[in-house]
Order: structure tokens, then C-alpha cells, then sequence
């Protein structure tokens, strides 16, 4: 029997911020089928999403288990879509608008999240 494809979550857990957000996803997510691949113990694995592994450590990326890609504040609203008492706001971040501003916000914090974990020195 051929097991189900997963949803892969590709994170970063030399971020303390990054992985605390994870941990508690995780918590909400134990019913649901996920691959959660930190790519901070397993570089090489950044490669089945992204050639750079930076941009890979700076952004959440979630694979679903259809094979399409989400990056950013879209790779949230597909792991809330899938989660007990998180799927109002997966339909809130897709409203267009919302969806819009929620990405020029996430990228802006993501990138200063990753300089500060640069400064200091958490890989």
C-alpha cells in the first residue's frame, strides 16, 4: 500500500522565534498528516524547494500534498487551512486585500528576523 502524500513544512529552528512558532503548529496539527523538515539540522533538504538555502531559512515554505508550493504568509494560510480552529484565518489571509498587505508584512518581518538571527550568529 502506497502511503498518502504529505504536506511538508520547510522551516528553520535555528531561529528562536521560527521555532517556537513551529512547536506550537505542531501542537495544533497532531491529527493531520505533516512532514515538518528542518532545514537548519538538514541543509540539503532545502533543495527540494528552493536552490538557496537562504531564502529557504528567511521564509516558511510548505509543500502540499497535491505538489504545489506555498512561500511566506501562504505557506501559513495552507498549514491554518488544514488545522482545527485555524481555518477562518487561512480564508482571511486569501481575501485579496488582506492577502496583499499580509504578504508586504510578512516579507518585511521575515527579512529583519533573518538579519537579526545573521547579527546574531544563530548559524
Amino acid at each position: 500500500m502506497i502511503d498518502a502524500p504529505k504536506t511538508r513544512v520547510y522551516y528553520n529552528s535555528a531561529c528562536p522565534v521560527c521555532r517556537a512558532g513551529i512547536e506550537s503548529q505542531q501542537g495544533k496539527m497532531t491529527a493531520c498528516e505533516v512532514e515538518w523538515i528542518d532545514v537548519h539540522n538538514n541543509p540539503a533538504a532545502a533543495q527540494e524547494v528552493h536552490p538557496d538555502l537562504e531564502f529557504v531559512r528567511e521564509q516558511l515554505h510548505v509543500v502540499a500534498p497535491d505538489g504545489s508550493r506555498h512561500v511566506g504568509v501562504d505557506a501559513f494560510a495552507q498549514l491554518w487551512k488544514d488545522t482545527p480552529g485555524q481555518r477562518w484565518l487561512a480564508a482571511l489571509v486569501r481575501l485579496p486585500v488582506i492577502r496583499w498587505l499580509s504578504r508586504i508584512f510578512y516579507r518585511s518581518f521575515a527579512r529583519r528576523l533573518y538579519l537579526w538571527n545573521r547579527r546574531k550568529r544563530h548559524w
